[in-house]
């Protein structure tokens, strides 16, 4: 008889090639599924498997008379897979199994204490690659790797792939779990599936994750979970990805999938791609179900128009609506302001739930008191809570918000008072926001002592000003230092049969927020020390201050006329860390502005562009109010540089504001100008009438020229009035720059405008004229003069006077021949009229009105 040899190294320690993703056995068929499996990986090699740095491969024997007697080699192969040499104990078993023993012989003879304690021992250490190559080997002779497994070794297993399960190689993780899906392996035994669903979607991993969601019965759920993960990480692209590939595993089309992508979609504000779902949902002849119409009128309730629309399609399609629509329809009237709406849907309601049709739940309520409360009508919201507790459905915390509200925006401290005792009183914890709520109804009824009692008195011991009396109502005392009024004894004990009230002093347990101690540094008023303190506070309570509390304090500092301490406490909220918002910013400058600092103001406007903020419409207007007169060309170039950036901004200017700023810098050239300004716009009123913006940008244009250029002043589309500024603006410009020592170099041209067709166009260019030559002659002693034409063909005028020499303008265009000649020049080059007033003039003018010898 032949013996086995076995020629091999004393060593255990073997080092192990990872393969290329093994594929189960064939005869291990997965369970099937009702969608599309996925492909399964490439097989797994067992002569390529293992190698061994420190020993030979095993070399077998076998003599054929103990081919049938199992046991010893069980034996061994138990000691070698207890020893790790794993290599060897699937040499011995495939050498067993070609021989002709059958592998559930060869299992039953096998230790399994023993290999189940190799098994462990590799996987304590981390060869998780080794072990998975070893189970396929096992299975690729036909033995069942779960037959080599005690419970210890399946809870060590379980161990390490949660383990892997918590790293961050979502493809390392994926291909373990569908190796040992393909083993029969009970996944969810092993690892919690949303761990490794986690890592997909923190590693941008859609096909990753539906493919092991593919692995596990409930993958239908899964790959709605793995939609709306990816969407609360704001990552709609990753689950759009999802999506598709969900679809392509599913036989049908599933609308809970369906339904969370477009909740996907709003969580990622993209409601226009939820919208082409649905469209292609439509496209498909497929009816969505309840819940996906309900998902996509939620993510689009911003559109009411739109969300009507789905409702009424919803509608045609014969899906009923149930509770939940009828609240998405309420949210979409609440944000659209549509109270009328509002009140239309809570009748249809309500007629529903008087059939038996619809049961209204709090969130309805809430609703269409959220409604009533934003539109300040208070009546109708306690209207909505006295039919909520003839109903028998009890407010919650955002009811008893939204009622609080209502009269708070009305300015009802006292109603809103009530109304947060009566909360305490049903036992309805107040929250942050209902606690903020009042205090700001407070802080805007300027009951600035009232706010800061009931804030020491929340922060302190809790609400023990409330006391509750007898059922009777016969005590029954709000605030007790408090008046009633609004019929609150009526309202308390209506209430008071629908609750059971305790007789002792009820506690808030009150946790301040940031816009607590912003709402109480608004009723500091002037006190800068007492808001700088409540400051501290916050910081002490574990807050950190926001821009609105550093915007609080700046204004406190302004309102006490600090403005130096106000832009530095703007300098100290960049030293804290926080860089300063438009609001900060504006509210700084408005402080500058109230308190004559117009530089400072300019000053912190180009900080603030400097740091790519942009100003908003109260920057530019509180900027362009800077100042009641201007002194200098560069103060008025400063304001038609706001003025001009503000337009560029899309911002609606005040340009009759700005413009009578000018106007009464450009008279400054003018003795008397209040007089005179007065008495000439008075005749002129009809031209203020129009749109000034041409006037400013004329203005802005010509005062950014040197005067050490032609100067040249184009009066093109303007009217009389507009003509006079614009002029008198170059000569202030001219006439300051002339004090600071710059010499004019030219004359100075004035470009009336290209004669047009048409007689009264003309008479109005006309008056334009005539306008400026009195101006410059007649008001400020200047030599101004025609210019010769630069094209004489076709300039009526010149025909005119040649013709007519006697005749003035009026009786030249009244003749019939001039007429003629007018409708005529229409096919003729036009000729530009200007006016010409001398270098040597304005030297004189300048001499008289600067008192100087300078040339």
């Amino acid at each position: 008889m032949r013996e086995l040899v076995i020629i091999s190294s004393s060593s255990s320690s073997s080092t192990f090639i990872p393969p290329p993703n093994p594929k189960p056995p064939h005869h291990h068929k997965p369970k099937p599924y009702h969608f599309k499996p996925p492909p399964p990986p490439p097989p797994l090699s067992s002569s390529a498997t293992f190698s061994s740095s420190k020993s030979p491969p095993l070399h077998t024997n076998l003599a054929r008379g103990n081919a049938n007697q199992p046991n010893n080699f069980a034996v061994l192969a138990s000691q070698l897979a207890q020893e790790g040499r794993f290599e060897d104990f699937l040499a011995i078993a495939e050498t067993v199994v070609d021989s002709g023993v059958e592998s559930d012989k060869f299992v039953n003879a096998l230790d399994a204490k023993s290999v189940s304690v190799g098994i462990e021992r590799e996987l304590r250490e981390r060869r998780i690659r080794r072990s998975v190559a070893f189970f396929t080997g096992v299975e690729k002779l036909g033995i069942s790797a779960l037959r080599l497994f005690s419970g210890s070794a399946m809870s060590v297993l379980a161990a390490e792939c949660r383990r892997i399960a918590g790293g961050d190689d979502a493809e390392e993780v994926v291909w373990l779990m569908e190796i040992l899906h393909g083993l029969q392996f009970p996944l969810r035994e092993l690892v919690d599936p949303m761990d490794i669903i986690k890592i997909c979607v923190e590693k941008r991993e859609p096909e990753m994750a539906v493919r092991f969601a593919c692995l596990l019965p409930q993958a239908e759920i899964l790959f709605c979970a793995i939609i709306c993960k990816f969407g609360k990480r704001n990552d709609l692209t990753s689950a759009l990805v999802a999506f598709e590939e969900s679809k392509k595993k599913l036989s049908g089309p599933n609308m809970f999938a369906y339904r969370s992508i477009i909740d996907a979609c709003g969580l990622c504000g993209d409601c226009l791609k939820s919208r082409h779902i649905y469209e292609e949902l439509l496209a498909e002849k497929i009816t969505p179900n309840i819940y996906v119409f309900n998902s996509l009128m939620n993510v689009n309730s911003q559109d009411l128009s739109y969300t009507l629309d789905v409702y009424k399609h919803m509608q045609n399609v014969g899906v009923m609506a149930d509770i939940a629509s009828y609240n998405i329809l309420l949210k979409a009237c609440c944000l659209s302001g549509r109270v009328d709406l509002a009140q239309d849907v809570y009748r249809e309601v309500k007629q529903l739930e008087s059939t038996g049709a619809l049961k209204l739940d709090v969130f309805t309520y809430s609703t269409v008191t959220k409604v009533f409360a934003d539109a300040k009508l208070w009546k109708m919201a306690l209207k909505i809570k006295e039919d909520m507790l003839s109903a028998g459905v009890v407010p919650n915390t955002v009811t008893w918000s939204s009622l609080i509200s209502a009269c708070a925006n009305s300015g009802l401290v006292e109603q809103a008072t009530k109304l947060f005792e009566e909360m305490v009183l049903a036992g309805c914890e107040p929250n942050s926001r209902c606690c903020n709520t009042l205090l700001h109804a407070c802080v805007e009824a300027c009951q600035y002592d009232r706010a800061f009692r009931l804030f020491q008195s929340w922060k302190g011991s809790g609400y023990q000003e409330t006391y509750f009396g007898d059922l009777d109502g016969s005590r029954v005392s709000i605030m007790a230092a408090e008046s009633t009024c609004l019929d609150s004894n009526s309202l308390v004990s209506s209430y008071a049969s629908n609750l059971q009230f305790s007789k002792s002093p009820k506690r808030v347990n009150f946790m301040p927020t940031t816009t607590t101690y912003n709402i109480l540094m608004k009723a500091c008023g002037t006190n800068y020390n007492r808001a700088k303190a409540l400051m501290e506070e916050m910081e002490t309570a574990g807050l950190s201050p926001n821009h609105i509390s550093w915007s609080i304090l700046i204004d406190i500092y302004g309102a006490s006329g600090n403005a130096e301490g106000a832009v530095q406490i703007l300098r100290t909220m960049c030293e804290a860390g926080i860089q300063p918002d438009v609001v900060a910013y504006t509210t700084a400058i408005k402080v500058c502005v109230e308190n004559k600092h117009p530089k400072m103001a300019f000053s912190l406007f180009a900080e603030m562009k400097g740091y790519q903020i942009k100003p908003n419409l109260v920057t530019y207007n509180t900027l362009l109010r800077a100042r009641s007169k201007y002194g200098s060309v560069d103060e008025v170039l400063q304001c038609l540089g706001i003025y001009q950036d503000m337009r560029k901004a899309g911002y609606k200017s005040n340009d009759h504001y700005l413009k009578e700023l000018i106007e009464e810098w450009c008279e400054g050239v003018i003795q008397d100008n209040n007089r005179r300004l007065g008495q000439f716009i008075s005749r002129e009123r009809s031209d203020l009438r129009r749109p000034q913006s041409l006037l400013l940008e004329k203005v802005a244009t010509h005062l950014r020229k040197s005067t050490t250029e032609s100067i040249v002043v184009d009066l093109q589309g303007l009217t009389k009035v507009e003509a006079r500024i614009v002029v008198l603006a170059v000569l202030r410009m001219i006439k300051e720059n002339y004090t600071s020592g710059l010499r004019i170099k030219d004359d100075m041209l004035i470009i009336l405008g290209v004669e047009r067709v048409g007689q009264d166009t003309i008479r109005h260019e006309v008056e334009v004229k005539d306008a400026i030559i009195k101006l410059l002659q007649n008001e400020l002693g200047l030599e101004a003069t025609l210019a010769r034409p630069r094209a004489a063909h076709g300039n009526f005028t010149q025909l005119g006077t040649s013709l007519y020499p006697d005749a003035s303008t009026e009786e030249i265009l009244a003749r019939k021949d001039i007429r003629e000649e007018i409708e005529f020049s229409t096919r003729r080059p036009a000729s530009v009229q200007r006016l010409k007033v001398t270098k040597k003039s304005l030297y004189e003018w300048l001499r008289r009105r600067v008192g100087t010898t300078k040339r």
